[in-house]
């Protein structure tokens, strides 16, 4: 017999070698007709999986993210059984689950395309119906190869070749389609209702450009055809807010073939950065952080000691200075190390709370570069506190509580998830049990939910990263708090305690931005580029009716110039209709409209970017609405 530890805490027993969806059943039946698999033991598992020992239990929908990869791996299978069906000669590759949905990739003559998608989808559709039982079993080694290779699935062959001796090579059928699969997947194929296949792309096997370009078919899949509608349209809406877009529309900033992956901010994408720096260093300011300023290239020796060059190094760059070996940062944490190794502390001096504005430069690959949001240099804004044991738990509360605040500001809801011990990590086992434990317990006592992500901190600390929501439903990691006890030790870090000894400091690594650059791509798409009159660029525009008002025009932006206002004035030759499209096209919050009834009068005709027409207001008025809006960040 096993037992099953239920996420309610209630253990069941049953006899060896059950399946999940036995166990699922016996739970109960209404839950066994929604179920798409369960979580045994940490490991993802479908309803045809068997259970051989004692485990921990939990069931997952598809509205879960485990069971959206269980549906969208299978539905990957499905497409690749209807293009074997439409396309009889073509190989396989691999097709796995991703954020959205699923691909495969394929080797064949024939070249894919848009009408292809369309068959190939109705052809998932008829095999989806057929309602096929994804039945899974296993082979030795050399039966798995002897397999492929009769087959001349070379892709099948090297992913065997490669696979560890242990390893258990498992398969899955699907009607007269078998494919190399560690699973899970779905019981049988009539769960998947609703299919779109989204597009073609090329893909190197194994990433690798030495090797053959295969032809990529990415598509999604859904429990009901309403929900992929809605998925669409989110798609669609995210393509009207794309940042690249919107950046080159609004004269933001640009990416240049002269420095790819390095980011030209034009003048107006500089009002918004200034403004959100300087919001960021009043905030730190209130709290009681100093700033500092590192610099951007350090020795080489440095990165040894930090442990980046045995980590980080293929993300590094180099440069040579009087014969000797120096690296371009790609943390800011050395930099603040050396100020805080400047002079002796006492305890007395806790705690220190430095930030910066760090700009660090890492090296991505080509195709994963994307607008603002995947760079290869950056402007972090990064805090490095350094602590007495003591003060730990307090610490990480008052980050949390800054985060919380700062993304209140910008209208962001978020969720939190604190990553565990990685392999690849620093540090005795004890040194991250008390790390660990510390982040939960600050995040327990704050009565936050968070979700823990096992092996997927820092090299030299667990960590807590912010997951923002933006205004159509996508989540982005900015924010970061990792606690760390490597750095302290590796440089030597001490201070003096009342005892009069040398004791070690706890280092505390936090964003909340993440980084200037990422962050104002998300602003730019959670906004549409609509900004609050606070952060945008032009907070007004003056419209005047003919080329008889413009000096009454000009005599308006300037008063509010004075007042602090960020204001243009459309002087040309063109109809009033037309200016006020143009300024809703730049997305002006404001336009004042001026013409011969408000020069006697003494007026502005306002008009409001999402509102419309507001009447007409005296200019005081206009500027206590406008002052409000801007010291109150109203959004």
């Amino acid at each position: 017999m096993i037992r099953l530890t239920l996420p309610d805490g209630t253990v069941r027993e049953y006899e060896r070698g059950i399946k999940v969806y036995d166990v699922t059943a016996d739970i109960s039946e209404g839950l066994a007709r929604v179920a798409v698999g369960a979580v045994v033991n940490e490991k993802i598992m479908g309803m045809q999986e068997s259970i051989n020992e004692d485990s921990s239990f939990r069931v997952v929908k598809f509205e879960d993210p485990e069971g959206k990869k269980i549906f969208w791996h299978t539905s990957a299978h499905i497409m690749a059984y209807a293009v074997q069906k439409l396309f009889p000669g073509v190989k396989f590759a691999i097709g796995p689950a991703i954020d959205n949905g699923f691909y495969y990739d394929f080797d064949t003559e024939h070249r894919f395309t848009p009408e292809d998608l369309e068959l190939i989808e109705n052809e998932m559709h008829n095999i989806a119906k057929e309602g096929y039982l994804l039945e899974r079993f296993e082979m030795s080694r050399d039966e798995a190869l002897k397999f492929f290779k009769d087959s001349g699935e070379v892709y099948k062959v090297d992913l065997i070749e490669n696979l560890p001796p242990e390893e258990i090579i498992s398969f899955y059928k699907l009607g007269e389609f078998t494919d190399l699969c560690a699973g899970p997947h779905l019981y049988d194929t009539k769960r998947v209702k609703a299919i779109k296949l989204m597009s073609i792309a090329g893909a190197y096997w194994r990433g690798d450009e030495k090797n053959k370009m295969l032809q990529r078919i990415y598509g999604t899949t859904y429990e009901k055809k309403k929900d992929l509608e809605e998925y669409l349209n989110r798609l669609e809406e995210a393509k009207k807010r794309d940042h690249r877009k919107l950046g080159r529309e609004l004269d933001l900033f640009s990416m240049q073939d002269e420095g790819p992956g390095f980011p030209f901010f034009h003048p107006k994408g500089m009002i918004i950065r200034n403004i959100l720096e300087t919001f960021w260093r009043d905030e730190h300011t209130k709290r009681g952080y100093g700033e500092i300023k590192t610099p951007l290239i350090l020795s080489e020796h440095l990165w040894h000691q930090s442990g980046h060059w045995d980590h980080y190094k293929e993300n590094m760059y180099f440069t040579s200075i009087d014969e000797g070996a120096f690296a371009i940062k790609p943390m800011n944490c050395p930099g603040s190390i050396l100020v805080y190794k400047s002079k002796m502390y006492s305890y007395r001096d806790f705690p220190l709370r430095w930030g910066e504005l760090g700009l660090v430069h890492r090296h991505e690959l080509s195709g994963a570069l994307h607008g603002l949001m995947r760079v290869r240099s950056f402007t972090q804004d990064d805090a490095h506190l350094y602590l007495l044991p003591s003060q730990v738990k307090e610490e990480l509360k008052k980050t949390i509580d800054l985060a919380d605040y700062i993304y209140g500001i910008f209208g962001f809801k978020y969720r939190i998830e604190l990553s565990t011990r990685p392999e690849n990590s620093m540090g005795s086992e004890e040194q991250w049990e008390l790390a660990t434990t510390s982040l939960q317990e600050a995040l327990d006592e704050k009565g936050i939910e968070y979700k823990i992500n096992p092996g997927d901190g820092a090299f030299y600390g667990p960590k807590i990263d912010f997951h923002l929501e933006d205004a159509i439903g996508r989540t982005w990691q900015c924010g970061t708090i990792q606690l760390d006890f490597q750095m302290p030790e590796r440089f030597d870090l001490t201070y003096v305690d009342k005892d009069n000894e040398k004791k070690r400091p706890v280092m505390v690594h936090r964003t909340i931005l993440g980084s200037m650059e990422r962050f104002m791509g998300i602003l730019i798409e959670h906004f549409a580029g609509k900004f609050p009159a606070w952060l945008a660029p032009v907070q007004a525009t003056v419209l005047p009716i003919s080329e008889k008002f413009n000096d009454y025009a000009h005599e308006i932006r300037r008063t509010m110039e004075d007042k602090g206002f960020r204001v243009e004035t459309d002087d040309r030759a063109e109809k009033i209709g037309f200016k006020i499209r143009e300024a809703q096209m730049m997305k002006i919050p404001y336009m004042l409209v001026v013409g011969e009834k408000e020069i006697e009068e003494g007026l502005v005709s306002v008009r409001k970017r999402d509102e419309g027409d507001l009447g007409q207001m005296s200019m005081e008025a206009f500027i206590d609405k406008l002052s409000e809006e801007v010291s109150k960040k109203i959004i």
